[in-house]
């Protein structure tokens, strides 16, 4: 990743999280801001891929370089770094893969989000937010390196569209920013977790990678997770799966 993306952003901790405040308040004045993922496609057979994410704790969990909100000030290109991920090879009729990383926990009512004297609890209904979106990934590829999806944090978000590896789509925190903020634009690719501080529960961010028997989803220009999965159907040779945790809370 070109060292200008990691210098290319010089916002706070704090400004990030005020500014995600205010267009999660904004989000919820003007009604859902995301549709929940559909249902993952079935398996044309059942074939398992075996999928790792690098740099986990000892307890399951993703470092904080992998945050969008990380737990104290830092560099910009300090954090947002995407994790590594690999994955087995798929079936001998895989001619793609896609790969997306979705947050299970979200709270549904977001304007309880990090508010004064609510605790968000194992009871608190959740929805799911696809964090990542890479598809159109060639066959001959099984692995992502740390950073390569992202470096650090970008203001605006790293590009959509065409990689060397794969065709980025647009993430969950397109949605939320006004048109007139610093930190809008279509975010491409991968922008990590940001649980509320006031949520007792750990999040559990699920990376899931597709062997497709097409080379394209034939998707372009400004899609979403939600519009791969759609894509999919009647695609996925095989499907695997790692799991990983992330909390805000002290």
């Amino acid at each position: 990743m070109p060292s200008g993306m990691q210098r290319s952003g010089r916002a706070s901790t704090a400004a990030v999280g005020a500014a995600l405040a205010v267009a999660v308040a904004r989000a919820v004045a003007a009604g859902p801001a995301v549709t929940p993922p559909a249902a993952a496609p079935a398996t044309a057979a059942p074939v398992s891929l075996t999928v790792t994410v690098g740099g986990l704790t000892a307890d399951g969990r993703l470092p904080a370089s992998a945050a969008y909100c990380p737990p104290s000030r830092r560099d910009p290109a300090e954090y947002n770094i995407s994790p590594s991920v690999s994955w087995s090879q798929g079936p001998a009729a895989t001619r793609s893969y896609a790969l997306l990383m979705t947050d299970l926990d979200v709270p549904k009512d977001l304007s309880a989000i990090n508010k004064p004297g609510v605790v968000l609890d194992a009871a608190t209904p959740r929805v799911p937010f696809i964090h990542w979106v890479l598809i159109d990934i060639p066959p001959t590829i099984t692995h992502l390196r740390q950073g390569e999806e992202s470096a650090g944090f970008v203001p605006k978000g790293n590009p959509i569209g065409p990689t060397d590896h794969g065709l980025r789509g647009a993430n969950v925190y397109s949605h939320f920013y006004p048109k007139d903020s610093p930190l809008a634009g279509p975010r491409g690719g991968y922008d990590g977790p940001c649980p509320p501080h006031n949520d007792t529960v750990a999040h559990r961010y699920v990376t899931q990678v597709y062997a497709l028997d097409v080379p394209s989803l034939g998707l372009q220009g400004l899609f979403f997770g939600e519009d791969a999965l759609r894509a999919m159907q009647g695609h996925v040779l095989a499907v695997g799966e790692a799991d990983a945790l992330y909390s805000a809370a002290p």
